[in-house]
């Protein structure tokens, strides 16, 4: 008997190793394209594109094959019935996930959606430049339609909605996804309107003026050596739309530089080393594997908004980093930490742009979108029908009215890549943010002295042992109920930006 179970533990270890190996080599596919659209966005040849589009589409090809193949159920079956450690079940059970939504799917519908959305990228900028959401409207149409009925492959009993945004947080159900937007959406409003009726006057001009681009990227590198970014596994460049990729060996950041926005190439570059800190925090032995990639877009937004705006937009994070930006720019030398701390701050009573919007009215901006979009999959909503419900969302929710389509419902890329279900995940990664900070706070202590002196160690090694070192081992509910003792939850950041705003634009009632 002894004999016998040796040799079934041996088979089952050698099934394993076979699937890991197979596993990984997807996962280095998948990290070569990586690779590859970094290059793309930031030091490609602009005559590149030709054969970048190729190089990358010969890859998905691969990762796919390889995904998808007769070996991969094969061996997905096997262990599905072996016994096998918490780590491999985690690993199993992350790529069955994987192979099941991608064998769902006809080829054929995969390859119209993807020629689809590759057509619809010029016709959707050529409708912003020109003002016309008709001209791009039937390729929305199109997109709307081939998104439900990717939907329903996957699973034609569900809400086609919850499927796509499955595709972007698998492990957060769309229930609670609304029920954390409704309640930003109900309390944010009031909340912003006190905020515009307030006669508070904040140092909105603190950070005035022109700043030359080498300057700012200077100080780009001193804010990331003073959050102890990891420069031997990592690199700072610039792209027209910052972001960061990479792995736990190789996490790298962009970010942009405006002459006149000294503040936003701040926060842009803080903002990127939280998703890069999240990415070199995962455990190297992990790579290759589900155990060594990130929980997904909320827990990823989580990190970078709780280093962007936790602690970049705190009163100590500017008594500590203020000196340091003196010494780039002298012209600073007059701006107080209470002054930089307020225009870090200021919320914008006229702002229409997402990208653009303060920390407190961005929520919002995602609540149109998120509506908008349930309602375009379920039918509810016709196309035609966006930029006025979209117009009429904006001055309901923001009190501002856009004047052009441009500044509208034109104004994100996501779109035109068929990314429904995606904008969600900006505001949950938010919430989420607060609540860990409030944890670690609660676990360690308050950071507030450790940040004004510029010592991040204690809050980088509580995310790294509650959150980073875990991988993709927990689904998503499951880590932050570990992390914080509860299940997601909206309290901690309507607690926080209401005691935040109610003190800078001294409102009562907050």
């Amino acid at each position: 008997m002894a004999t016998d179970q040796a040799q079934s533990d041996s088979s089952e270890a050698n099934t394993y190793d076979q699937f890991e190996d197979r596993v990984t080599r997807i996962s280095n596919v998948g990290n070569a394209a990586g690779i590859l659209r970094w290059d793309q966005e930031v030091v490609m040849p602009d005559e590149g594109t030709p054969a970048r589009a190729q190089q990358l589409s010969t890859l998905s090809s691969i990762s796919h094959e390889l995904l998808t193949a007769d070996e991969t159920g094969a061996l997905l079956g096997e262990l599905e019935e072996a016994d096998v450690t918490d780590d491999e079940a985690a690993v199993v059970r992350e790529v069955r996930r994987t192979y099941d939504r991608e064998t769902s799917v006809p080829q054929r519908l995969v390859e119209e959606i993807s020629a689809t959305a590759s057509n619809a990228h010029p016709e959707w900028k050529r409708a912003r430049e020109e003002d016309d959401f008709e001209h791009f409207a039937p390729t929305l149409e199109k997109l709307v339609e081939l998104k439900r009925e990717y939907a329903n492959h996957i699973d034609p009993d569900a809400d086609p909605y919850a499927v796509l945004f499955a595709d972007y947080e698998p492990y957060i159900d769309l229930e609670t996804a609304e029920r954390v937007l409704e309640r930003l959406r109900e309390e944010l409003v009031p909340l912003i309107e006190a905020v515009q009726d307030s006669d508070a006057e904040l140092a909105t001009d603190a950070f005035a003026g022109q700043f030359d681009d080498d300057d700012q990227e200077a100080l780009a590198r001193d804010v990331l050596d003073s959050l102890g970014y990891d420069w031997g596994r990592g690199r700072l460049d610039t792209a027209p739309h910052p972001f960061s990729s990479g792995t736990q060996f190789d996490a790298r950041v962009t970010t942009r530089f405006d002459e006149t926005d000294l503040l936003g190439s701040i926060t842009s570059t803080i903002h990127e080393f939280g998703h890069a800190n999240y990415t070199l925090g995962l455990p190297d032995d992990g790579y290759g594997t589900p155990l060594g990639e990130g929980r997904d877009l909320s827990v990823h937004e989580s990190q970078s908004r709780l280093w962007e705006n936790h602690v970049g937009r705190s009163r100590p994070f500017w008594e500590h980093f203020l000196p340091i930006a003196r010494e780039r720019f002298p012209e600073l030398e007059d701006v107080s930490p209470e002054e930089a701390y307020e225009a870090a701050n200021q919320v914008y009573d006229d702002n229409l742009i997402r990208v653009e919007a303060d920390e407190l009215t961005y929520h919002l901006h995602i609540v149109i979108r998120f509506e908008i979009e349930r309602d375009l999959i379920s039918g509810d909503l016709d196309v035609s029908e966006v930029p006025g419900v979209w117009n009429d969302k904006y001055e309901d929710y923001l009190g501002v009215r856009p004047e052009t389509d441009a500044e509208g419902c034109l104004q994100d890329i996501h779109w035109s890549h068929g990314d429904f279900g995606y904008f969600s995940t900006y505001s949950l990664g938010s919430v989420l943010a607060a609540q860990l900070y409030a944890t670690a706070a609660e676990d360690c202590g308050s950071f507030d002295d450790d940040i004004r002196e510029g010592e991040f160690d204690e809050l980088n090694g509580w995310l790294r042992e509650n959150v980073h070192q875990h991988g993709k081992r927990y689904v998503t509910q499951d880590l932050i109920e570990r992390a914080t003792g509860e299940e997601l939850t909206a309290d901690y950041f309507l607690e926080y930006v209401t005691e935040k705003y109610g003190d800078l634009y001294d409102l009562e009632g907050y």
